[in-house]
């Protein structure tokens, strides 16, 4: 298997509401043509989608539980950018579950959680950047 990862689905209970969070908080843009059972979002190197809860369970044998124990992370190059993600998201909606501070691993880093509890990390690791084509993995050392 190849070393890649080319979606990741959340699976939601409510897509509209979820749909809403990510096109409104978040301000990301659906892939066109918007499909009525499912959202896909394209971001650098991977797509993102929303697949209502009672839809993937007719999908799989066993039954599938709201997203937990995991956390997805959304990284800028600044402890300033944190502060404004957190602050704008927090603003339009998100749960505030952990407000931007310094943290031990020598970032700067701040948790919201979207409609069914989704965590999200707003960080700065300053031994990383994002480049300019919004992937992730600039090393500061280069």
């Amino acid at each position: 298997m190849e070393q890649r990862l080319s979606i990741i689905t959340l699976v939601v209970e409510d897509l509209t509401r979820s749909r809403a969070f990510y096109r409104d908080v978040f301000g990301w843009s659906e892939i066109e043509p918007v499909v009525e059972s499912i959202a896909f979002f394209q971001l650098p190197g991977i797509q993102f989608a929303l697949y209502p809860q009672a839809e993937m369970a007719k999908e799989h044998t066993t039954s599938v539980g709201s997203p937990q124990g995991f956390t997805l992370a959304h990284n800028v190059n600044s402890e300033e950018e944190v502060d404004a993600v957190y602050a704008d998201a927090v603003s339009k909606g998100a749960t505030g579950l952990k407000a931007p501070e310094k943290v031990f691993w020598g970032g700067y880093s701040s948790y919201i959680a979207g409609p069914d509890g989704e965590q999200w990390e707003v960080a700065f690791n300053p031994y990383t950047l994002v480049n300019d084509d919004g992937t992730y993995g600039a090393s500061t050392e280069d």
